[in-house]
């Protein structure tokens, strides 16, 4: 008898560290007032019944900025969108003509809009291109540096007033050189060395300030085996002072199929900066569509029909890891054989608001065509993509978070025959008193920040700071985000 209970006490006691090992791996998750969280990935997600994560595909709305300027032409790239306050930013490659990279026929090109829908094209006066001074050129002369140039608008809180927009740009030959500018328009390369030399920077090279790891990070592309062999990948580096930067280590993606990634595109959303967004190219080599007839017919370079491409979105919260929750394509190529050609349908960096429920991304379009353009695509704000349940409801409960703050805020739709409902549970499923989803009030409706309420009227503040679970109860309903706020003051 003695044997078996030294026996079952021992068992006990293996099964409680081998408990307490995973409470180890698995911390409290703790939100922050004003934080906003998205549902697009499975970060907060503990169980799922009849509920799903949905991609949402952005709405084409038509080409906004045609490249058919002399100095622009067919082979415009690598776009980068910055929206600086009330203004709008847009830089790109202007190539005419098809070249090795960094030949001196490249130029780094500027435009601006008020509302990110209508653009123009500035006399910039910066640079005599092709005998004229009247073009929008913001870089020229420093020939290898325009294949690539890719600015960003520095959010670092120690940033130097003077250098308030930052860029990398460069090939294997030169290295990554630092630019800077104080207005976006006139720009200085740091002349005294390249600040990163580790790859082979024949791609868009991204950089921003992260306030989530308080440093710069920088993706760019790379390749899976040595030198241009394997697979099209990325890598990341980072830095404190954006002069010195780390050894490069390549991303991991979960675990999921390999796929070549031409550009990535990697920033922080701008309303949920813990989170990168990367809207990234998936290049799909020697999958033709087009026929020799059909790309004469639509006037593409005979050395540019024979891939294609479209994009795919993947997430980030730090490191060297991205999430492909989603493996679909974010973006198919349009109708018409002009979509199908190699190296179109690569996205813009970075998503801008747009309006007050609407954001957009841009696509590069037509690539090698006389018809090669920038495209807009809208999306409901924060809608990338949605816990979402059918007709017949479905509930979500999160791992066990704190959160500090008074009100809880979601952005949501349902349909008209739809509701949703929210309870706040303790660690073991037990409601707490006054927020179970029996006394949440029905929410019904489609906004973009409606507060939840509960028919006790209390506010959250009794939970704040407690470990806590979130049910989400839901039926024909999508929610896209939520964020906790205090009553005496809400940040956006």
């Amino acid at each position: 008898m003695k044997k078996e209970s030294t026996k079952f006490f021992l068992v006990a006691i293996i099964l409680l560290f081998s408990f307490l090992s995973l409470v180890k791996q698995s911390p409290v998750i703790f939100i922050d007032t004003g934080v906003r969280e998205l549902f697009i990935d499975h970060f907060l997600i503990d169980t799922l019944l009849n509920t799903e994560l949905v991609l949402h595909s952005p709405r084409d709305e038509g080409p906004v900025l045609f490249f058919d300027k002399p100095w622009e032409g067919p082979f415009s790239a690598y776009v980068t969108v910055i929206r600086d306050d009330s203004l709008f930013r847009l830089y790109y490659r202007g190539l005419p003509e098809a070249r090795a990279d960094g030949t001196i026929k490249e130029t780094t090109c500027y435009a601006e809009s008020i509302d990110g829908i209508r653009w123009s094209k500035p006399s910039l006066k910066l640079f005599t291109i092709d005998g004229s001074i009247e073009n929008n050129v913001i870089l020229a002369v420093d020939a290898p540096f325009s294949h690539n140039f890719s600015p960003f608008l520095d959010t670092n809180p120690n940033a130097l007033k003077n250098e308030k927009f930052k860029a990398l740009a460069g090939t294997s030959n030169t290295g990554l050189f630092m630019f800077y500018s104080h207005d976006g328009i006139h720009w200085k390369k740091e002349d005294k060395a390249p600040v990163f030399t580790k790859g082979i920077f024949d791609s868009q090279n991204v950089a921003f300030w992260s306030a989530r790891e308080e440093r710069y990070l920088c993706y760019f592309r790379s390749w899976t085996g040595d030198g241009y062999s394997g697979v099209r990948t990325v890598s990341r580096t980072t830095s404190a002072d954006f002069h010195h930067w780390s050894d490069p280590e390549k991303m991991t993606f979960g675990g999921t199929p390999m796929e070549h990634l031409y550009t990535n595109q990697t920033h922080a959303y701008f309303r949920a900066p813990q989170i990168y967004i990367a809207l990234a190219a998936r290049f799909m080599p020697n999958r033709q569509v087009l026929t020799e007839e059909e790309a004469l017919k639509v006037n593409a370079n005979p050395d540019y029909f024979k891939d294609c491409s479209d994009v795919v979105l993947l997430t980030s919260r730090g490191g060297n890891e991205y999430d492909r929750t989603f493996m679909e394509s974010y973006i198919r190529p349009g109708i018409g054989l002009q979509n199908w050609v190699s190296r179109s349908n690569y996205p813009a960096l970075n998503v801008v608001q747009t309006g007050p429920s609407e954001m957009s991304l841009y696509v590069n379009q037509n690539y090698a065509q006389p018809t090669a353009h920038l495209r807009r695509y809208s999306l409901r704000v924060d809608g990338f993509s949605s816990l979402q349940a059918g007709y017949k409801g479905g509930e979500m409960v999160t791992k066990v978070l704190t959160f500090k703050g008074e009100e809880l805020f979601i952005n949501f739709a349902t349909s008209a025959a739809g509701e949703i409902k929210i309870g706040i549970e303790n660690e073991s499923g037990v409601p707490y008193q006054g927020f179970s989803v029996d006394e949440c009030q029905t929410i019904v409706g489609n906004e973009i920040e409606k507060k939840v309420k509960w028919h006790s009227g209390e506010s959250l503040k009794k939970l704040s700071g407690k470990p806590v679970r979130l049910r989400f109860v839901l039926k024909d309903a999508d929610i896209y985000s939520f964020i906790f706020k205090n009553t005496t003051h809400n940040p956006r």
